[in-house]
C-alpha cells in the first residue's frame, strides 16, 4: 500500500512471503533505514545457466526496491570457490576439484574462469553488484573457528579427521528459537528412516548428521590445515560463517532458491543457533521458485 507524505514523496509497505512462518509478513528491518541481506551465491565449477540467473535477478529486484524505499542495504552474496562436499542424496562430490582435473586447470584457475563468466552473465541482465561478495576460500579461518565453537558446545564430534554436526542431539537437547525442520517442514525421525548411507560415511553417529569439516583424501587438490588435520569445509558452514562476519548474529533477510531450504538453509540455522545463543540467524527467509521450462 502506497502512502503519500506531505512532501509528495511516495513510501510503501513491503510485504514478503516468509518461508519460516509460511505467511506473508510486512517487512520491518532490525535497524530502521538499514537492511542486511544475505543470498547464497553460485558454486563456480561451470558455466552459469538460466537456473542460476533466476535467484540473482529475483534478489537484484528486491535489492533495488529496498534501496528505492530509502534503506541503506548491505547485500552479501557469496562465491563458493571451495569444492564443498555435497551429501544430500548423492555420493560425496567435490565439483571444483573434479572439474579442474577434467579441464586440466589449477582449481583457482578454474574458479577465476567461471567467476568471470558468472559476472559477465550478471552484466547481461543488468544486475547491480552486491555490496560484498565474499569467497569461501577467503574465509576458511572463520569457518574453522565456528566449527571449534560448535564442538566446544557439544553439538559436533570429530572422528578420523572428519567433523560432523550431531543433529540428533541438537534436536533432542538444544533450545533454539527455530526447531530443526521448521523451515523445510522436515521431521528428523523421517529423515533418519529415509536418508541412505553414503560411501565412506558409516562412521557418522546418525545418518542425518552433516559434515562441518572433511578429511582430504590423497587425491583431493583443495585442502587446508585445521585442528583436525588437512581437509576442507563442509557445504553449509561457509554461509553461516560469512553471513555472521558481515551481518552479525541476526540480520534481516536470507535469500536463495527454494531448492536450498533443505538441507542447506536448515543446517545453516542449526549451526548458527549453537554459535549465537539460540538466535535464528535471519528474520525473513525468502526463496524464489525454480524455472520450469
Amino acid at each position: 500500500m502506497h502512502k503519500i507524505l506531505n512532501r509528495g514523496i511516495f513510501t510503501m509497505d513491503l510485504v514478503l512471503y516468509n518461508t519460516l512462518s509460511r505467511k506473508k509478513e510486512k517487512f520491518e528491518s532490525i535497524t530502521k533505514g538499514h537492511v542486511g541481506m544475505y543470498v547464497c551465491g553460485p558454486t563456480v565449477s561451470g558455466e552459469s545457466h538460466l537456473g542460476h540467473a533466476r535467484p540473482y535477478i529475483t534478489f537484484d529486484l528486491l535489492y533495488r526496491l529496498l534501496t528505492h524505499m530509502g534503506n541503506k542495504v548491505r547485500y552479501v552474496r557469496n562465491i563458493t570457490d571451495a569444492g564443498h562436499f555435497e551429501e544430500e542424496g548423492r555420493e560425496g562430490e567435490d565439483k571444483i576439484s573434479s572439474k579442474a582435473i577434467l579441464e586440466k586447470l589449477e582449481p583457482m584457475e578454474l574458479v577465476t574462469k567461471y567467476t568471470n563468466l558468472f559476472h559477465w552473465a550478471m552484466r547481461q541482465f543488468n544486475n547491480i553488484d552486491p555490496t560484498i561478495e565474499p569467497t569461501a576460500t577467503g574465509h576458511i579461518i572463520e569457518q574453522i573457528e565456528m566449527i571449534k565453537k560448535i564442538l566446544a558446545e557439544g553439538y559436533a564430534y570429530e572422528i578420523n579427521g572428519n567433523v560432523y554436526f550431531d543433529l540428533k542431539k541438537y534436536v533432542a537437547e538444544y533450545k533454539s528459537e527455530v526447531p530443526y525442520g521448521k523451515l523445510s517442514g522436515r521431521v528428523l525421525e523421517d529423515m533418519l528412516e529415509t536418508t541412505r548411507e553414503l560411501d565412506g560415511q558409516d562412521e557418522k553417529r546418525n545418518k542425518a548428521d552433516f559434515a562441518l569439516w572433511k578429511k582430504a583424501p590423497a587425491e583431493h587438490i583443495m585442502r587446508w590445515q585445521s585442528p583436525w588435520g588437512e581437509g576442507f569445509p563442509g557445504w553449509h558452514i561457509e554461509c553461516s560463517a560469512m553471513s555472521h562476519k558481515y551481518l552479525g548474529d541476526q540480520f534481516d533477510i536470507h535469500g536463495g532458491g527454494m531448492d536450498l531450504q533443505f538441507p542447506h538453509h536448515e543446517s545453516e540455522i542449526a549451526q548458527s543457533s549453537v554459535c549465537h545463543s539460540g538466535k535464528v540467524m535471519a528474520r525473513y527467509w525468502v526463496h524464489n521458485n525454480m524455472i520450469t521450462i
